[in-house]
């Protein structure tokens, strides 16, 4: 009996341990005509981002820049075109030219509904098309990238309530009618409603320009002077609103809270003027938007012999990139470039 069990152990034993691994043997065992050929890139291969706002820091120091670093490291052309103001009909137009150009690919800023229809022209003329910051209902954009509006909304929402203690009248400003601001109204309302002694008195459209985010606050002021707090959804909405907070002389007791980590929104924390900021990862959306693109063209990810003709999209639907949260205790972390160095 006992030499019995000294057998069953030995045999448990070994088929308990997995057999070495020959990797000289698996390499060899693969067929000759599954290893795909080494990649060639045509130096002449254009892909081509499309936005409005086309000299706006923002845009210029992160989206534009991140861009150009991937074309200069995959070895094709990159171009960047659009209207320098919050043209939409523009950007429309310059679509319809890019599209006539045939570019390799083409990564679009999503910044009104009203551009589907010229995106699902690019799509249906064959060319790699992907949205990157906002998504825009009712295209057949090849791919989304972007941030999750709705949690920039609701972190704002959750920080005003923090900072003023729960109550007062609280105002929010932004280009109304973008799908990711829409998202992020509705999640600083729902963070609010938790929050019975807090009034939501509205939110504005400014435009994404500095005056007409001042002006609009200083209205607000004016009309409501137990106003507590004002939450801002562009770039140039919280520098507006902290204009309008200094010439009242209500630094400190209405509470800013905004999106975006430029230079300018740094410094106004550092002064204690806006308590709070939600950033994006903005190089992520437009650096991976546009691998992406790259990589639907030279096939990187296919499922059947013809994708295209099996309506098979080789590319990830949405990527969510992140948000980065700041306020006093963490701003002298972040550079003057706005980005974590």
């Amino acid at each position: 009996m006992k030499h019995r069990l000294i057998i069953l152990l030995t045999l448990l034993s070994g088929a308990c341990q997995l057999p070495p691994r020959d990797q000289t043997r698996a390499a060899q065992n693969v067929p000759e005509t599954a290893l795909a050929d080494p990649l060639t890139v045509d130096p002449n291969e254009e892909y081509v981002m499309v936005t409005t706002l086309i000299n706006l820091p923002l845009y210029v120091r992160h989206d534009q820049a991140a861009f150009r670093r991937w074309g200069q490291k995959m070895g094709v052309k990159t171009s960047i075109v659009g209207p320098s103001e919050w043209d939409v009909p523009a950007q429309i137009e310059t679509i319809e030219q890019v599209i006539a150009s045939r570019p390799a690919g083409l990564l679009i800023n999503g910044t009104d509904p009203g551009i589907a229809q010229v995106i699902n022209k690019a799509v249906d003329a064959g060319i790699p098309t992907v949205v990157y910051d906002s998504d825009i209902p009712g295209s057949r954009r090849h791919a989304y990238l972007g941030s999750d509006w709705y949690m920039m909304g609701f972190l704002q929402g959750e920080r005003v309530a923090q900072l003023t203690g729960g109550k007062g009248k609280v105002a929010a400003l932004g280009v109304l009618g973008m799908s990711n601001m829409e998202a992020g109204f509705r999640g600083l309302r729902d963070a609010l409603k938790k929050h019975p002694g807090i009034q939501f008195i509205g939110t504005f459209e400014d435009r994404a320009n500095v005056e007409q985010a001042a002006k609009i606050t200083s209205d607000l002021i004016a009309a409501y002077p137990d106003l507590a707090a004002v939450c801002g959804f562009t770039s140039s909405t919280g520098p507006g609103i902290a204009l309008a907070v200094k010439e009242s002389g209500k630094v400190g007791t209405i509470k800013i809270t905004t999106v975006d980590c430029e230079p300018e929104h740094l410094d106004l924390v550092r002064q204690g003027v806006v308590q709070f900021l939600v950033g994006q990862k903005r190089e992520l959306f437009t650096w991976y938007g546009a691998q992406i693109l790259f990589d639907m063209v030279h096939r990187t990810n296919t499922f059947t012999r013809n994708d295209a003709r099996a309506k098979v999209n080789p590319l990830p639907h949405s990527v969510n990139t992140g948000l980065v949260e700041i306020d006093r205790n963490n701003v002298d972390l972040f550079q003057n470039s706005g980005v974590a160095q």
